[in-house]
């Protein structure tokens, strides 16, 4: 079973600039495709990466055209929905995180 890390919160010095935003694939059980008990629900279960995530960090936006900064949609702890990246995990204590522009946020998950 992959370590959790903190649902929030500044990993490592990593502070994403722009509109990047930190994410952490949730686990299988924050998805509840496991129980607490361990027990997989089958047709939940998925072979490739999580498309769910938990925000960890957020950058301080994207600056327009006009040179005004443009507020982030996404805070801290949000449960979101992002396509897949193209890129290698970060990996850090043995947790995988992704780097992502906000544009790859499709939703917030409720």
């Amino acid at each position: 079973m992959k370590k959790s890390a903190p649902a929030s919160g500044n990993i490592s010095g990593i502070t994403p600039i722009g509109d990047r935003v930190l994410v952490r694939p949730q686990t299988a059980e924050e998805m509840g495709t496991i129980t607490s008990f361990g027990i997989i629900i089958p047709e939940t279960v998925k072979e490739e990466k999580s498309d769910r995530g938990i925000v960890i960090a957020v950058g301080q936006g994207k600056t327009g055209d006009d040179n005004k900064r443009i507020p982030m949609t996404v805070t801290e702890g949000d449960k979101v929905l992002y396509t897949k990246p193209w890129n290698d995990p970060i990996k850090i204590g043995g947790v995988e995180y992704y780097i992502v522009s906000e544009s790859d946020i499709l939703a917030i998950i409720n």
